[in-house]
């Protein structure tokens, strides 16, 4: 389902700091027509831990609304209080998106045995597919290989957007997980390095389209397909 280049999309706001809801419906509309394969709103690059939770579930309930049938819908729901997560993710989920991203607990710097708890405790709480999200310069914490492959073990957890800065722990990531698990470029500077990677050590029909790019709204994405 989130294969190809997905968008993570920016949340739009006015000037007086509320939600500018048409510029925000032109940026869906925009991305879609250009033929991108996923949206992802409230995302942490759409200011997920600065917005309200009217905000977060109106800009997802948007995206929804208009990327019906056309494109799937992966929305942010991550953080350190796992209830609260749970709780969000479940919302998410009767608003019609279609998976979860994920970003690891950030500043509590949970152990790898920590991580794999929180994560399984969202996977069995929400009927969605879960993308997560390890990008350790920003949280503090990274979700190692070896964490990565027993969570790829739970069967709603389907894949990782990757942004540790670190080719040689995505490839560890790659030749861990099951061929189905999607692993996410989510680091412009490393998604060539990653391309060729895969193209030396891939020989299998469709192996390629397990790295994805995660590109942020109004940038050039490539696609590997």
């Amino acid at each position: 389902m989130f294969i190809g280049t997905g968008t993570a999309l920016v949340t739009p706001f006015r000037k007086d700091g509320s939600l500018d809801e048409q510029a925000l419906r032109q940026l869906v509309k925009r991305q879609i027509e250009a033929g991108i394969d996923f949206l992802v709103p409230c995302g942490t690059t759409g200011e997920s831990p600065t917005l309200t939770r009217e905000e977060h579930l109106r800009v997802v309930e948007i995206t929804v609304e208009l990327a019906k049938g056309k494109v799937p819908v992966l929305a942010g729901a991550g953080g350190y209080n796992t209830a609260e997560v749970i709780a969000l993710a479940r919302e998410l989920a009767a608003l019609g998106a279609d998976g979860i991203l994920s970003v690891t607990p950030y500043y509590n710097k949970p152990t790898q045995e920590g991580l794999y708890q929180h994560y399984r405790a969202i996977a069995a709480a929400v009927p969605l597919p879960i993308i997560l999200y390890s990008v350790q310069g920003r949280t503090g914490v990274n979700v190692e290989p070896a964490t990565v492959k027993r969570l790829a073990a739970i069967e709603n957890i389907v894949g990782i957007k990757e942004a540790s800065g670190n080719v040689s722990q995505m490839a560890a990531i790659l030749n861990a997980v099951p061929d189905d698990f999607i692993v996410l470029s989510g680091d412009d500077a490393i998604t060539l390095p990653l391309i060729k990677f895969l193209r030396k050590c891939r020989s299998s029909p469709g192996s390629l389209s397990r790295a994805i790019l995660m590109a942020r709204a109004g940038f050039t994405a490539a696609t590997i397909r």
